[in-house]
């Protein structure tokens, strides 16, 4: 397989990477929350969250079988109440975020996140670059970038685990089940895909290597491009 051919399989995978990671930032479906049903007949309170809002769904519960189990699905039809996260704004939301969400959790993951989009920026800035004649030696920046764009999308991602993970196990938290959902599998799509073709692309960027043991670099032969 040619050169020419093998950037532009990469370019590819990094665009399919980077629209999983920007999803993953912008929608809110990272976790689904559910507190436990008490009583029938009227309507218990899921959630679901992501690095910015927290929305809350008043699902109505009639059927007595699902006494002491969680509150959902969260695809049952519901009011949905959403609220962003004041991360930086003292009051009410900010007070109930820090208690049941691991609100200094929830800053880092947000702003580890914000650091792959650079990087991502940076990154398709320099294959912009590289589109020109002549400027292949972008392809080795654009790789570095794209590469620590998803390895920050996987920081982000453990960070946001965890604070899943300390929220459930804390004596004082209202919900008995959690799962992650499309918003979080979006993420860890877009640490793979990025991380991968990051690599894949520095490694098709590095100069021919020889084919005969005493050859050197400057002796073998030219690229076909």
């Amino acid at each position: 397989m040619q050169k020419e051919t093998k950037i532009k399989i990469l370019f590819f995978v990094i665009m399919v990477g980077s629209v999983c990671m920007l999803t993953a930032v912008v929608t809110d479906h990272w976790a689904v929350l559910s507190p436990r049903v008490e009583n029938v007949n009227t309507t218990c309170e899921a959630a679901h969250f992501g690095l910015w809002r927290l929305c809350k769904k008043h699902i109505y519960i009639e059927d007595e079988e699902l006494i002491g189990k969680g509150c959902g699905p969260i695809s049952l039809p519901g009011e949905i109440n959403c609220s962003y996260f004041r991360h930086f704004t003292p009051g009410e939301d900010s007070e109930i975020f820090e208690v049941k969400t691991q609100r200094e959790y929830n800053i880092s993951a947000a702003a580890i996140a914000i650091f792959s989009l650079v990087f991502m920026i940076l990154g398709t800035l320099c294959v912009l670059g590289s589109l020109r004649k002549g400027k292949d030696y972008l392809y080795k920046p654009a790789g570095m970038f794209f590469a620590f764009a998803g390895l920050c999308a996987i920081i982000s991602v453990e960070v946001m685990r965890q604070s899943v993970k300390r929220m459930i196990e804390s004596e004082e938290t209202i919900w008995i089940e959690y799962y992650y959902s499309w918003s979080f599998a979006c993420a860890c799509t877009g640490f793979v895909l990025l991380l991968l073709s990051g690599i894949g692309l520095l490694l098709v960027s590095m100069p021919q290597m020889p084919r005969n043991p005493w050859e050197t670099c400057m002796d073998a032969e030219p690229e076909q491009i």
